[in-house]
């Protein structure tokens, strides 16, 4: 649906402000435009130069390019902005070596378990 306020000129936001008009309001709204531009053309011919078109709500055309260069450039900002926040020397801080469980430990661990286990049955629990 072609929203006619953008064809006007307004941007989406006066669009939704302008859709709580009423009807004629709406209309009172766009003899004020076509009085607006008839003006402006007649002040561009009393100026000695055209009327200005109206600029484009948003930009036509397809996908923007960026050279390689600007992509470089890009590139080596974001290496340094991540380089200024680990700071420049970055040495790995050594990793804690994993705790072993002796067969003892493990065995005494598991009894336990099974006694807990053995506890909530006998109450009629069946689960921790």
């Amino acid at each position: 649906m072609l929203d006619p306020l953008r064809a006007l000129g307004y941007s989406n936001t006066m669009s939704k402000i302008v859709t709580d008009l009423s009807l004629e309001q709406l209309k009172r709204l766009l003899a004020i435009k076509e009085q607006m531009a008839a003006l402006e053309s007649e002040l561009a011919s009393l100026l000695g130069g055209t009327a200005a078109a109206p600029t484009p709500a948003r930009r036509k055309g397809g996908k923007r390019v960026l050279s390689e260069a600007g992509r470089q450039a890009i590139r080596a900002a974001q290496k340094a902005r991540w380089a200024k926040k680990r700071g420049v020397t970055r040495t790995p801080a050594k990793a804690k070596p994993r705790r072993k469980l002796s067969a003892a430990g493990r065995a005494r661990l598991a009894a336990l378990a099974r006694a807990r286990w053995k506890a909530a049955r006998a109450e009629g629990k069946t689960t921790l």
